[in-house]
C-alpha cells in the first residue's frame, strides 16, 4: 500500500479556505440576516453554524488532538449570535489557534494525552491525519448548510 501524507501547509490552506467561504456567505447576508433561521426553528442560521465550526475546530484540534481542557457546550453554539464584524473576528482567532495546534499535531509535537475522542473517527482510524482530515470534512460540510441557508434567504440574482 502506498501512503499519502497530508502537508501541514495543505491542510491549513483548506481549512482556511472553508472558513474564508462561511464569511463570504455571511457578508452576502449582513448583520440584518446571518443570525437569521432560514426555515423556522429547526434550522441553523449561518452565524450558530460559523460558532459551531470554529468549536469545531477547537475540539476535534484542541481537545482531542492536543489534550486541552474543554468546556464546549456544543448545543448552545445553535443558539447563539453574532455580527458580521465579530464572525470575523471568530474566525481570525480561530485560524491564529489552528495554525499553532497544526503546527504540534503535524509537526510531531502533540502529547499523546486524549486519544478516547478519536475512536469516534472514521472507521476507528485514529491517526493524526484522520483527525485532521475529520476537521476539514465538518467545515466543508457545514459550509454547504450555509450556502443552502443563504439561498433561501437571500436568492441569487
Amino acid at each position: 500500500m502506498i501512503a499519502i501524507e497530508l502537508e501541514r501547509a495543505t491542510a491549513e490552506l483548506y481549512v482556511r479556505h472553508a472558513f474564508t467561504q462561511m464569511l463570504d456567505v455571511a457578508d452576502r447576508l449582513g448583520d440584518e440576516k446571518v443570525n437569521e433561521r432560514p426555515v423556522g426553528p429547526q434550522t441553523n442560521a449561518v452565524a450558530a453554524l460559523i460558532i459551531h465550526c470554529c468549536g469545531v475546530a477547537e475540539f476535534w484540534l484542541g481537545h482531542v488532538g492536543l489534550g486541552r481542557a474543554s468546556e464546549r457546550e456544543r448545543e448552545s453554539e445553535f443558539d447563539r449570535t453574532a455580527t458580521v464584524g465579530e464572525l470575523h473576528a471568530l474566525v481570525d482567532a480561530t485560524m491564529a489557534r489552528t495554525s499553532e495546534d497544526f503546527d504540534r499535531i503535524m509537526g510531531g509535537t502533540a502529547p499523546d494525552t486524549n486519544r478516547a475522542g478519536r475512536v469516534f473517527l472514521l472507521d476507528g482510524d485514529e491517526s493524526d491525519g484522520s483527525l485532521v482530515l475529520h476537521v476539514i470534512e465538518e467545515l466543508f460540510q457545514h459550509l454547504g448548510h450555509m450556502e443552502l441557508a443563504a439561498d433561501a434567504l437571500v436568492p441569487r440574482q
